[in-house]
């Protein structure tokens, strides 16, 4: 394992892995720095062996260094703790989570040819049934090993090539945002044809949730689960049709390339 585990930022996203980390390795000593040191400090209240540090304390301390921050603000705090990288004589992995960013501009960023995982969760992690992929460079088996066993508490841990991280982000990083507004609207059509607010939402979640098991236990083709809702001249199949009506299908597609093209873009910028 990896000794100090480190945490700078501890946002959304950032506080959702610590506490993950935490419940994989109870044990550990977890080090949290933000820019708003009162948000460490309350994350650092509900996690075991959690301690309130700094970017550069974590940089000199720990052996497995997530940066969770954003990718506009990743070159300022890399090259704050650049030169406490540089004086170190131990191993240390950085471990990325910054769309767009590639491991080998983390390590321009970080001023070495520093071991890098990078990784890409989604929200649902915080619900223990969220995707996030990773990749390594510089990086052993035995830590990619031990990384995964960290994040199993995430949902689904998948090793994945770096050339296709962009790609899998704008799928499932992007995702639960796409079925958020899939969910409202459905709720919003139930309210239309009466139903109580609360039960609309209630019954829209339930079923996507139950349709995604669906598909993910039987391995079917969704287009054949799809036929098997759609009798002939019934109801849903009308439903269907108003949907490609107003081309529903290429819409998501439009949705997930324009994420891949942004998440390219941010890659480029640096």
């Amino acid at each position: 394992m990896f000794g100090r585990i480190g945490f700078i930022g501890t946002g959304a996203m950032g506080g959702a892995v610590a506490q993950i980390v935490s419940e994989a390795a109870p044990d550990a000593a977890l080090y949290l720095s933000n820019r708003t040191a009162a948000k460490a400090a309350a994350l650092a209240s509900h996690l075991s062996g959690a301690r309130v540090s700094t970017n550069a304390g974590i940089a000199e301390e720990c052996g497995l260094i997530f940066l969770a921050v954003k990718p506009q603000m990743m070159p300022g705090v890399l090259s704050e703790i650049a030169p406490v990288l540089a004086g170190r004589r131990d191993r240390f992995v950085l471990v990325t989570m910054a769309a767009g960013l590639t491991m080998e501009t983390i390590r321009s960023m970080a001023g070495g040819e520093y071991p890098v995982i990078r990784m890409m969760p989604n929200t649902p992690i915080t619900v223990g049934a969220g995707a996030v992929q990773y990749c390594g460079l510089g990086v052993t088996e035995e830590e990619l090993g031990d990384f995964a066993a960290l994040l199993s508490g995430a949902g689904t841990v998948d090793p994945l090539p770096e050339h296709l991280i962009d790609a899998a982000s704008a799928v499932s990083g992007c995702g639960p945002a796409y079925v958020d507004l899939f969910l409202e609207a459905l709720a919003d059509g139930g309210v239309a044809c009466g139903l109580p607010r609360a039960k609309a939402m209630a019954y829209a979640a339930a079923m996507v949730e139950g349709a995604a098991r669906m598909a993910r236990l039987s391995g079917a083709h969704p287009g054949t689960l799809k036929d098997a809702v759609c009798s002939p001249a019934g109801s849903t199949i009308q439903g269907v049709r108003a949907l490609e009506r107003g081309a529903f299908r290429g819409t998501v597609m439009e949705a997930v390339i324009a994420a891949f093209e942004k998440n390219r873009e941010l890659g480029r910028k640096e």
